[in-house]
């Protein structure tokens, strides 16, 4: 039995708001809920840019997310690496994106290495960088929603092609959601600020 994307993220959904006691676990739904997607940042009518980078580990799934991007109406800027043949290391390309990213010349960066958690912490480095590893639907909400995360990275030899694709493209359509959470990352920039030399 296969399992599309709308109904995982149904499933997901029905499972966070039970755990989070949002939805009491004694409920009989007759019928699924349709899932509501996250609100979509509103675009202007230039597109906008997505800069993407990979090691030899996740050069195949960058391969596979870049016209995903494209279709998404994105402009993609591709650092990297070339193939997956010659072995790489993964921060040269997650600087790469990140001072894409933090230099404006890109809205938002992606970055993709075996496990995600080499290139989150490389783009961490960089001011001006929120990065976030996300590895389901709900961690991908959440770094957008709670910490406005600008930079995304993903282990390619952790998840699935579909569940990539889903990730990034909730991702990028998910908006911040201030508030609460806008007091939360004032405090991470200034803690950045406080030890930039």
């Amino acid at each position: 039995m296969q399992i599309d994307d709308a109904e995982i993220q149904q499933i997901v959904k029905r499972v966070v708001s039970q755990v989070m006691g949002l939805e009491k676990t004694t409920t009989v739904q007759p019928t699924p809920q349709p899932v509501t997607p996250p609100k979509a940042e509103s675009q202007p009518s230039a597109k906008k840019v997505v800069a993407i980078g990979s090691d030899h580990g996740g050069f195949d799934l960058k391969e596979i997310l870049k016209p995903e991007l494209t279709a998404q109406g994105f402009e993609v800027i591709d650092v990297g690496t070339a193939n997956s043949k010659d072995a790489v290391d993964y921060p040269d390309f997650a600087l790469e994106v990140a001072l894409l990213v933090s230099g404006g010349k890109a809205w938002r960066g992606i970055v993709v290495d075996g496990a995600g958690i080499g290139s989150c912490i490389v783009a961490n480095k960089v001011p001006g960088i929120r990065a976030g590893l996300a590895y389901d639907y709900s961690s991908a909400v959440n770094s957008r929603e709670h910490n406005d995360t600008n930079v995304l990275t993903l282990g390619a030899g952790l998840i699935g092609i579909n569940l990539a694709k889903q990730i990034v493209k909730t991702w990028l359509s998910t908006e911040f959601g201030g508030g609460r959470h806008a007091r939360r990352v004032d405090k991470i920039i200034a803690i950045e600020k406080k030890f930039l030399k």
